[in-house]
């Protein structure tokens, strides 16, 4: 029975041995894909990242040509306004002369 106990005591602990390295080894498999996920991850940030920035560049980029735009636009009307003013007041001072002219 003693020599049973033991057989049986070993054979346990042989097993035991074997979940062992079946535990590293299933152990080491998971932190290689945890690792490879963790760098997919970080991939994946950094490409959501440039993108955003390149989008937020283009974005700033066609404001500024908008607004490039929208001033030119607004220099061209008030030199046009400012003509328009100054041939109105030609016209009126040409009228307001000859009226001074025609009452003397």
């Amino acid at each position: 029975m003693k020599t049973s106990t033991t057989l049986i005591l070993g054979a346990a602990l042989i097993a035991l041995a074997g979940c062992k390295k079946n535990y590293t080894g299933n152990n080491t498999a998971s932190q290689i894909e945890s690792n490879a996920e963790n760098r997919a991850d970080n991939v994946t940030a950094a490409a959501n990242n440039q993108a955003a920035n390149i989008m937020n560049t283009a974005e700033n980029k066609a404001d500024a040509i908008k607004n490039e735009g929208e001033n030119k636009a607004a220099a061209i009307k008030n030199a046009a306004e400012n003509k328009a003013a100054a041939v109105n007041n030609a016209a009126d001072n040409k009228t307001s002369n000859t009226s001074e002219k025609k009452s003397k």
